[in-house]
């Protein structure tokens, strides 16, 4: 399990904690969060590429321009995160 799905733990923990006690009783936990996991990872990179495209940060940046293309970067992945955790994670 990565890190997603150790984050859906916690919140599983925390917030549903009937929810979590039935999956752990019954075997389920494990494979449900690995689940999770693989879910929250191919959204966001389908998120990363969308917002890549829609807001032109291309390879040819990366080249003239190497601090933007990071800063735009590091932005579109944490508007990515924020996504998926309330659309996967925190649901």
């Amino acid at each position: 399990i990565g890190r997603w799905g150790r984050m859906h733990e916690d919140y599983l923990k925390k917030n549903k904690r009937h929810v979590f006690d039935s999956m752990l009783i019954s075997g389920e936990l494990h494979s449900y969060l690995a689940d999770i996991d693989e879910q929250v990872r191919d959204m966001f990179d389908v998120l990363i590429e969308q917002m890549k495209e829609a807001e032109g940060v291309t390879e040819q940046l990366k080249e003239d321009n190497q601090m933007e293309w990071v800063q735009r970067m590091e932005n579109i992945q944490q508007r990515a995160g924020e996504i998926v955790c309330r659309e996967l994670i925190y649901a």
